[in-house]
């Protein structure tokens, strides 16, 4: 049995009783042992008051000033527990008030003093509802006989004792160890612990990408049963699947994608073709391989897909979704027939887009390219082979003429894209949250902007239908994180304001990109407005998405293979057509097609069966917040990994000298940006050893005293890398060059 409190509560919703063997089912608990735990679970929720018993069944109490959070710890022994609406207060916990609960824990807390004006509400965990630390990395210790555990995250606030489990615990001594735990702390008895693996004598002598799997506890392998259901899957089923889809294996079909060495095959799931149809119009086809057709739900496939929620890309290793026999299968691969559902858009000369259809289809791949041999076709044409001159022309006008106009729409309703050599797995905007452009590669982001159009066409049919879906939804940035870039631009000379005060819009980031391209550090500018961004998150509702300017909704589709978001879309595009009803009455003559544009505004009843509706609600419901999160650990480790790269890269620097821009100033210090290697550094206060510099926070400068020399946010100074620590990614510098003097505006008290 696996699953956390958090997950037993998410099966409970508006007051609905719930039969055990209802959870029994939805939990997995299948042999009587499970059985005989959940209902000990239950028992000791109905205990605290958490849950109620009703005729058999239970039901969920929400109690008033009981919150659901996560808390987040400062190695000073403080936390806050903050919780999921972004608009709610985050509430103070005391250390003697976590009730044994550790950093990044889901936890429900009881407000137990209400906050004001100047002061946080302050809350005790009443309950743990999710561990976040099922393993650590630590050092081990031996005191006397006994040996212990001291976590590298100074926001673990305790230690574990080691439980002798076969490994020599001598050996370990002194060295990084990925340890797992036993046993979290309950009543007088403290936390257990047990070392699974030695990474090494330190952080620096262990591989990065294992500090990032340990750290964020990330499964490398699949379990034995998920092979073997892997290896089970075959070709067979096409053959007779093929008859019942639409043919589309005589289109000219090709792939596009970014050939990176790394330890796991690509995952080639998406493929287009461009016809020219009567009357100046273009049918653009995007197909995304039908995983769903494989991955049945609620199989050991679809459990360990669903737990890991997506797939981490980690330099040249890759924590896939699916295990290498799903890839194989269903991944395009030239002149093989391969399964799809395929997004038709029709378009006319000028790129509006004129209809669109979701079907199930069968392909076959011609051609199979690189982001760079397209770029080279196109810039080449004089040095093409004759068998190549059909596909380079519908690059041609895929590259040149429909993907142009398609992108000027989206800026013209306010996008922006923003100017950055950052590589994405996936044919959309991914995790980023917007278009980047790369100047060695224009085609990539050319192409993002057709895909993109397939994740709002299946939205907007989603919500047209009124059939349950999952939506992809950017929050607008928080002035704070915006604040000093604008502060920086302006005193670059740059003289940017925004549209409003009241709110952030996408324009005035499409205003910022386009002023920043003009300025000499465009770059540094670009990577920190990009840190702005909020990450994208999913939602059970419509909601805007900021990056691409979309008010309404918008989602992910593309890779099912690689995001069990996507797969969840897949399966309710193929619930509409296969359970949906396409007329009011069995008796109408005539209905519409379900899976296309032309039924919006037609449809007047109940697309889908009243119990096939409210399945897939509360299943995509319960599931959304568990999707953020894997998606919020996927992002954590893959910048971790990028994190522990500059840092080693800086570490061989150390005693080098580069020129920087300060990109930001506190009473501490000051933070400088090194252009060429996108890296920040340090400039600690206590370093400056010529003056006393006092901070002017209104002016973002600090300013020596007596000699008057002031560093500003904007300046550029020249740098020395005076340490490194390589785990917490932190780089210490000193100033060899720069400064400027002081204004008489920046000797002003604040």
């Amino acid at each position: 049995m696996e699953f956390s409190i958090a997950t037993l509560l998410s099966h409970f919703s508006e007051d609905k009783l719930v039969a055990a063997k209802v959870l029994e089912k939805k939990l997995g608990c299948e042999d009587e042992e499970s059985i005989q735990e959940l209902q000990i679970v239950l028992d000791a929720l109905e205990r605290i008051g958490i849950l109620v018993k009703e005729r058999g069944k239970y039901r969920r109490v929400q109690e008033e000033n009981v919150v659901e959070a996560k808390l987040r710890c400062s190695s000073k022994g403080f936390c806050f527990a903050i919780q999921d609406d972004e608009d709610a207060d985050d509430i103070y916990v005391r250390e003697s008030h976590l009730s044994n609960a550790w950093n990044g824990d889901r936890v429900l807390v009881k407000i137990i003093k209400e906050g004001s004006r100047r002061r946080s509400p302050e809350g005790e965990v009443k309950l743990i509802l999710e561990r976040a630390n099922p393993s650590l990395l630590a050092q081990v210790k031996r005191d006397d006989s006994k040996y212990r555990a001291v976590p590298l995250d100074d926001r673990l606030l305790f230690e574990l004792d080691l439980k002798q489990n076969g490994n020599n615990l001598e050996e370990a001594v002194n060295h990084l160890v990925h340890v797992s735990v036993v046993r979290y702390p309950i009543g007088q008895y403290g936390p257990l612990g047990k070392v699974t693996r030695i990474l090494g004598s330190d952080a620096e002598a262990a591989a990065d990408t294992d500090i990032v799997c340990c750290k964020h506890d990330l499964p490398q392998t699949f379990m034995p049963e998920v092979l073997k259901a892997a290896e089970q899957l075959s070709e067979a089923s096409i053959s007779a699947e093929i008859k019942k889809r639409k043919d589309l294996r005589k289109l000219l079909t090709f792939t596009i994608e970014e050939y990176i060495e790394r330890d796991h095959p690509p995952f080639i799931e998406n493929a287009f073709t461009l016809e020219k149809l009567r009357g100046k119009k273009w049918q653009l086809g995007i197909h995304i391989s039908d995983v769903a057709h494989y991955i049945e739900p609620d199989s050991p496939l679809d459990k360990a897909a669903k737990k890991r929620g997506t797939a981490i890309y980690l330099g040249q290793k890759v924590l896939p979704l699916f295990p290498e026999a799903v890839t194989r299968l269903c991944s395009f691969a030239p002149d093989e027939n391969r399964l799809a559902i395929s997004v038709l858009m029709t378009f006319d000369e000028t790129g509006q887009l004129l209809e669109y259809e979701t079907l199930p289809t069968v392909i076959s791949v011609d051609h199979q390219l690189s982001y760079q041999q397209v770029q080279s076709l196109l810039n080449n044409p004089e040095v093409i082979e004759p068998e190549m001159a059909e596909v380079v022309d519908r690059l041609k006008q895929l590259f040149f003429n429909l993907s142009p106009l398609i992108k000027a729409q989206r800026i013209q309703r306010g996008s922006f894209e923003i100017l950055s050599e950052t590589s994405c797995p996936y044919k959309d905007e991914g995790r980023i949250g917007a278009i980047l452009v790369s100047s060695s590669l224009p085609v990539r982001s050319l192409l993002t902007e057709l895909t993109v159009l397939a994740g709002k066409a299946v939205a907007d049919h989603l919500f047209a239908l009124g059939v349950p879906g999952i939506y992809c939804a950017q929050p607008e940035p928080d002035w704070d994180e915006l604040e000093d870039v604008l502060k920086l631009a302006n005193n670059l000379g740059l003289d940017q304001r925004l549209e409003s005060d009241e709110e952030i819009t996408s324009r005035d980031y499409q205003n910022l990109t386009q002023a920043f391209s003009k300025a000499p550090c465009v770059r540094i500018l670009n990577h920190l407005l990009l840190s702005t961004l909020k990450s994208a998150k999913y939602s059970s509702h419509p909601a805007p998405h900021f990056g691409l300017a979309y008010k309404d909704c918008y989602t992910h589709c593309l890779s099912p293979g690689q995001r069990y978001a996507d797969l969840l879309v897949q399966r309710v595009l193929k619930t509409v057509l296969t359970e949906g009803r396409d007329r009011r009455q069995k008796q109408a003559k005539t209905g519409v097609n379900l899976g296309s544009s032309t039924s919006h505004g037609k449809i007047n009843w109940n697309v889908l069966p009243p119990q096939t509706q409210e399945k897939l609600e509360e299943e995509l419901h319960a599931i959304v917040s568990h999707l953020n999160d894997r998606e919020k650990l996927a992002e954590d480790a893959e910048k971790d990994l990028q994190g522990l790269k500059k840092a080693e890269k800086m570490k061989e620097r150390t005693g080098q000298v580069f020129r920087g821009l300060i990109t930001g100033v506190q009473s501490y210090g000051f933070f400088v940006e090194i252009e060429d290697l996108l890296v920040e550094g340090l400039v600690h206060v206590s370093s400056l050893k010529d003056d006393w510099y006092e901070y002017r926070s209104r002016h973002s400068c600090l300013v020596g005293r007596k000699n008057r020399i002031a560093y500003r946010l904007g300046d550029e100074v020249e740098v020395e890398v005076k340490s490194v620590d390589y785990y917490r990614q932190q780089i210490d510098l000193v100033t060899v060059g720069g400064g400027s003097a002081a204004s008489n505006e920046d000797l002003e008290e604040d």
